[in-house]
């Protein structure tokens, strides 16, 4: 059973989840290709409860992308990134829509160097019965932000309502933050038209990451969207961050002791040199 603490020092919020030490690190048959374990009938997409959830009571979900092994998120073209989408917002409606649930983060870590236990093209999600600290620190500003863009040189693509571009203090060299045009709170209440544009400029930047350095990129990403306790929550406006991990062809870049000791964080790459960089790439074909 999980367990969530209190850090009595610094106020910061642990899942204490012991039975996660028994969950397989890429086991040589997968278990989510059509047949496996998780997937035992040919699939588009697909959901199942985490078999060794970090939260209780189902509130941990694994999200399958496709039935190919070989596939990514990024080379399943806006028509596969699409059904992604609607899955991301059938599973945020169904798992928001309980009274145990406030906040429902999806996510995707893609790569061993960042933690996918299997290699195949998945994702997560966590229903959290309280608003974690990093989208509650984005939701109490006065105004959105994300409704005044000011990309300017950190632009890297637009398109059909939605922007993607490097943020202006990113933490991790070439991060990327996709937004809609429109004050558009989650992903339930994005309509066609939305989802359809958010899969266009997701697919075309997670071709762009991959063209960077001519191989597979390691990322981390997540989508931040209104919690579904009830509140009003004006300033919620879905987004997507994308935390690639390396700062160059074959090298990654490290969280260190100076940055976790601060809270400060060191970024070797200009923000705008990232966005030209990215820039300059041919992208999905839009």
């Amino acid at each position: 059973m999980s367990e969530i603490r209190v850090n009595s020092l610094s106020g910061a919020v642990v899942v204490v989840a012991g039975d996660r030490q028994g969950r397989p690190n890429r086991p040589a048959g997968c278990p989510f290709c059509p047949g496996g374990l998780e997937a035992p009938d040919l699939y588009d997409v697909r959901w199942f409860p985490n078999r060794w959830p970090p939260l209780p009571a189902g509130r941990a979900e694994v999200l399958l992308f496709s039935p190919d092994h070989g596939k990514s998120l990024g080379n399943l073209g806006v028509e596969g990134v699409r059904k992604v989408i609607d899955l991301w917002a059938e599973r945020t409606l169904a798992l928001g829509r309980r009274e145990d649930v406030s906040y429902v983060l999806v996510f995707e870590n893609r790569g061993a160097e960042v933690g996918a236990t299997i290699d195949h093209p998945h994702g997560q999600l966590y229903a959290f019965d309280f608003v974690p600290e990093l989208p509650r620190r984005e939701l109490d500003r006065s105004v959105c932000t994300l409704c005044r863009p000011q990309a300017g040189d950190r632009l890297v693509t637009a398109a059909d309502g939605w922007w993607a571009a490097v943020p202006d203090a990113p933490m991790w060299p070439y991060e990327i933050l996709v937004s809609p045009d429109r004050h558009l709170p989650d992903l339930p209440s994005a309509n066609d038209s939305a989802r359809a544009g958010l899969a266009l400029v997701l697919a075309d930047v997670l071709v762009r990451l991959d063209q960077l350095f001519d191989a597979e990129m390691p990322y981390m990403l997540w989508v931040h969207q209104r919690p579904t306790d009830g509140g009003e929550w004006p300033t919620a406006h879905l987004h997507l961050h994308i935390a690639p991990i390396l700062r160059g062809p074959g090298t990654q870049r490290f969280v260190a002791a100076g940055e976790l000791g601060s809270g400060v964080w060191f970024d070797p790459v200009p923000p705008e040199d990232a966005a030209d960089a990215l820039r300059c790439l041919p992208g999905a074909s839009l």
